[in-house]
């Protein structure tokens, strides 16, 4: 930062995190280190966390909103914001609050969101000027999926999900069902019923498809669904009312694609009252998918309160 550099006003409101919806999710190998590789399409949906900012120039990270079952040391907003610390040098620090709605577990990718949405929030609060690869590259550091939504547009995946071409999807709503049940993707991944050979398939296969959301499965579904008898009975109960319905991510929520939002609202309705349902809108890019230094624009710069 150069002397003569202004910084932002210090506090960054109302900056969505948005969810993501796997259109589909094949793992098509295993790496040495690990982590498998995979191949997917990412949408993201209207349906958001809420994160709110305050600069500190004392350096500490601070999380000021309990998130229950969260440790502050191991959320991934904090991780990020101290990741971006130590790739920058900066001696800033930060308070964070969020309004959380994303269900954790859930597969929709709000922890990956939050991580993304701290992260190009303070690169503006703080005044680095970093490019959005360099912040995707500090963001894979924290977890696969967060890149993509430091990315900031829909994307077909590849890697272990860094890999992103942007592509373009027909709007759409979708209802999404959380059947209350937490599933960690470790459980998942580490399965040994997991299938990990599919074959690796060109985008112009996907490019093509005259139907997009019935393109490929989730291989992780089948997993899921015998490990986690909810999961497949939410599963089962969406099926009558669109045959591709199917999980996101890793699960737990499942979710089907409808051509209007009267359609979305009339089969929530319907939704059993044990779990939890949404209908949402598929968003073009992510609300924040602009430069960093016109993030504010987005989100809402509030002057310095006094103390």
């Amino acid at each position: 930062m150069t002397p003569n550099h202004v910084l932002p006003a210090p506090e960054l409101r109302d900056c969505p995190a948005p969810a993501k919806l796997n259109l589909f999710l094949h793992v098509t190998g295993r790496r040495p280190d690990g982590y498998h590789t995979l191949q997917t399409v990412f949408q993201l949906v209207d349906w958001c966390d809420t994160l709110h900012f305050h600069r500190r120039d004392d350096g500490v990270i601070a999380r000021v909103t309990d998130v229950p079952g969260v440790p502050a040391d191991a959320d991934l907003m904090v991780r990020a914001a101290r990741a971006l610390q130590q790739a920058t040098g900066t001696s800033f620090g930060a308070n964070i609050a969020i309004d959380k709605v994303l269900p954790m577990g859930g597969g929709i990718g709000g922890g990956s969101s939050d991580a993304a949405t701290t992260l190009l929030a303070l690169n503006h609060l703080w005044g680095l000027g970093l490019a959005r690869a360099e912040l995707m590259r500090i963001g894979l550091s924290l977890g696969a999926d967060v890149p993509v939504f430091v990315f900031g547009h829909n994307a077909f995946a590849q890697g272990i999900g860094e890999e992103l071409t942007a592509v373009d999807l027909p709007e759409s709503w979708f209802v999404i069902v959380h059947p209350k049940q937490h599933v960690p993707t470790a459980a998942i991944f580490s399965d040994q019923r997991l299938a990990r050979n599919t074959p690796i398939l060109p985008i112009a296969d996907f490019a093509a498809c005259p139907h997009p959301f019935d393109f490929g499965r989730n291989d992780l579904e089948p997993i899921a669904t015998a490990k986690f008898g909810e999961v497949a009975r939410a599963l089962e109960w969406l099926k009558q009312y669109s045959p591709h319905a199917r999980m996101t991510g890793s699960g737990a929520c499942v979710f089907a694609r409808y051509p209007d939002a009267n359609t979305a609202q009339q089969v929530l309705e319907e939704l059993p009252p044990e779990w939890d349902g949404r209908w949402v809108k598929s968003l073009a890019h992510h609300p924040l998918a602009l430069p960093a230094t016109r993030l504010a624009r987005r989100a809402i710069e509030r002057p310095q309160r006094s103390t």
